[in-house]
């Protein structure tokens, strides 16, 4: 990867950890679920509006390190208007991605600024910063009910 676009990815995580976007919960929310990496202490609730079986829309609440708030932030703006099986299957290749696990799964195209996490997998302690909204995100899609742990 280049120096240029190492910035850029920086830049990138720095922007959703400052400002994330859609850092809020939701008012009866259709499903929700929690969060918690104990190795670094961060925590996040993932709050979903349906719309049959397509997320209508996606927040999250919480606090936790760059990463894993770019994370979620980035999640939530790549999964509003997707159907649940969509954000299943990208639930799938961004967990490839951050583990360094994509071999056997096409990441093509789509993956948008979720490729700003591709560097991850070379800091396996990160990697549960990156994936802690995603397997929250996935908790709530199958409407689980106890609390997602990284450990």
């Amino acid at each position: 990867m280049t120096t240029e676009l190492n910035e850029l990815y920086r830049e990138l995580l720095l922007d959703h950890y400052r400002r994330p976007r859609n850092h809020r919960r939701i008012e009866q929310p259709d499903r929700q679920a929690e969060g918690y990496n104990p190795l670094c202490g961060d925590h996040v609730t993932v709050f979903l509006k349906l719309d049959g079986d397509v997320v209508k829309e996606v927040t999250f609440e919480g606090s936790g390190c760059a990463i894993s708030t770019a994370s979620a932030s980035i999640m939530t703006e790549t999964l509003k208007g997707r159907t649940l099986s969509e954000a299943k299957a990208i639930f799938k290749k961004f967990h490839g991605l951050v583990t360094g696990e994509s071999g056997e799964i096409e990441l093509g195209p789509g993956m948008g600024k979720l490729e700003v996490f591709s560097g991850v997998c070379q800091y396996p302690a990160r990697v549960k910063c990156a994936t802690l909204a995603w397997h929250t995100l996935a908790a709530a899609l199958e409407n689980a009910d106890a609390v997602v742990s990284t450990e």
